[in-house]
């Protein structure tokens, strides 16, 4: 089996799954953020539900609208909160962070788990070794009543990459790369595996931003092998991590196979997540804004990456450049390395940890044909502001030498 298949299996206690098997998991851990609350509410109502089948297992998070910029923002705050009140919710943040990084920071996701949010960028917990994925309001609501969802098991593609990543190539080139070669719709429904000694030798962070942009290309969800990496943040679990690791007879819907060394910077281009071209081909673009933050890439090691380039140095005078932590831990964190004083003493605006510009909620919205470059993981028409605005995305490294030009450059 694939390391999908090992962790599916174990969730139902079976020996075996196969790709297109029909079975039922029970999940150990689902979140909800704060724009599909007030659905997810009206949804376990309207079924006739009285309690949360485990409210221990749910985690409601306020990360997308905070602080709230249009008035009915409040709305989804005071219906998350009845909601948590009535049903007896343990583990609610508001404002902590974005909450795919909660969820692995925090640990609430280990290795080998089965995990469900009402997010597409759910998969970033394939990171930790967990099969997670995102599902819409009226699923999770029937997930909250019974503690169970089908699944239908995916095929899995295999992403080998091996060596060693040339200076000022990120796991965002790598991911960039991968989209643009199976296309927006290339791994639709299907798991992706990441192996290899250069997967191997990534951080959690840096795997966290491979898994986080896999939707992008249709998937599924997205798997690093569990490994003592993987219990960077999830701490400890009670089984051999070893036994979901993928099968050497595994069978595969694909196979791709990349040398480390090969890759270079690239960005995604308006208005399409699998409009790669390389940055050496871009150089010049003029950009209105930068920005960086997401959770693609609003980890501590971004934002070293960014203030190492921006330190002692200044921002273009005609280009505004936003940096959004991904958690008040990472906030705290860059705080205290003095990555935040390097910053802001460049121009940056920092803002308070969320998903902010990313969603186009708040926080930088752009206007009527303007150009941004950011680190996020979704370049859609409108997604930041005005549907002719133009959005190009690459790694903290080009957004950090970008800002410093006011137009695409090379780190």
């Amino acid at each position: 089996m694939t390391v999908a298949e090992k962790i599916l299996a174990r969730n139902i206690g079976a020996k075996s799954v196969r790709p297109g098997e029909i079975i039922t998991v029970r999940p150990d851990r689902v979140m909800i953020h704060d724009i599909f609350i007030p659905f997810v509410a009206e949804k376990f109502e309207q079924m006739g539900f009285s309690k949360v089948w485990d409210p221990d297992k749910v985690v409601l998070v306020y990360d997308h609208l905070v602080p709230t910029a249009v008035t009915d923002d409040v709305r989804h705050h005071k219906a998350g909160d009845a909601f948590a009140n009535q049903y007896g919710l343990t583990h609610v943040h508001r404002a902590d962070g974005i909450c795919h990084q909660l969820m692995v920071e925090l640990g609430y996701v280990k290795p080998g788990d089965v995990a469900f949010g009402t997010d597409s960028h759910t998969v970033t917990y394939g990171a930790v070794g967990a099969f997670a994925t995102g599902i819409g309001y009226t699923e999770m609501a029937a997930v909250l009543g019974t503690g169970e969802l089908w699944v239908r098991v995916p095929e899995t593609i295999r992403v080998e990459i091996e060596g060693e990543l040339p200076a000022q190539v990120f796991p965002k080139d790598i991911i960039l790369r991968l989209i643009g070669d199976l296309g927006a719709d290339g791994a639709t429904y299907k798991a992706l595996e990441i192996v290899g000694s250069t997967a191997q030798a990534m951080s959690l962070s840096s795997r966290m931003t491979i898994a986080n942009m896999a939707i992008e290309a249709g998937a599924k969800c997205a798997v690093f092998a569990p490994d003592e990496t993987s219990l960077e943040y999830s701490g400890p679990v009670d089984f051999d991590l070893s036994q979901l690791q993928a099968d050497e007879g595994a069978r595969y819907a694909q196979v791709l196979r990349y040398r480390a060394e090969a890759f270079e910077p690239v960005a995604a281009c308006p208005s399409q997540v699998d409009k790669i071209r390389p940055v050496r081909e871009l150089l010049g673009t003029a950009i209105d804004e930068v920005f960086i933050g997401s959770c693609t890439n609003g980890r501590l090691e971004d934002l070293r990456v960014a203030a190492e380039i921006l330190r002692g140095k200044q921002v273009s005078p005609f280009t505004r450049l936003i940096v959004t932590p991904a958690s008040r831990a990472v906030y705290g964190q860059a705080a205290e390395e003095g990555l935040l004083s390097a910053l802001l003493d460049a121009g940056a605006m920092v803002t308070l940890p969320g998903c902010g510009l990313c969603c186009g909620r708040a926080g930088g919205i752009v206007a009527s044909g303007e150009t941004v470059l950011a680190t996020n993981n979704r370049n859609f028409l409108g997604r930041m502001g005005d549907k002719t605005s133009k959005i190009y995305l690459a790694s903290p490294a080009v957004a950090a030498a970008t800002a410093l030009q006011g137009k695409i450059t090379l780190p």
